[in-house]
């Protein structure tokens, strides 16, 4: 896959859900403690949102590290902006300041 095609693969994931995860493995079936904690808490704030399994595709996975300048993998984002890895997140999330950020914008 050419880096245009993966890059527009990219916007097209985030520009098209307002809560999107990049993770190793499914929501169901985690494949890293990492992405299991961060599925953890976006569920416990019961709020919608999508995901992309990186071990399926290598071209995205390299990707989306070079789209954020980050090099981990759990990568959330909100209305196609980075928020952070695992780190961060559980951080947020541990002080309230996830919530306000994953609700619906009207």
């Amino acid at each position: 896959m050419s880096e245009q095609n993966i890059q527009a693969t990219i916007d097209n994931h985030l520009k098209s859900n307002h809560i999107f995860l990049y993770m190793k493995g499914t929501p169901d079936a985690p494949a890293c403690g990492f992405s299991h904690e961060v599925i953890h808490a976006l569920k416990q704030l019961e709020v919608e949102f999508k995901t992309f399994n990186v071990l399926e595709d290598w071209d995205v996975r390299q990707g989306i590290k070079e789209h954020a300048n980050w090099p981990f993998v759990p990568q959330l984002y909100i209305d196609s902006k980075f928020i952070g890895g695992r780190d961060i997140v559980m951080k947020m999330h541990r002080a309230g300041e996830l919530k306000p950020l994953v609700q619906p914008s009207n």
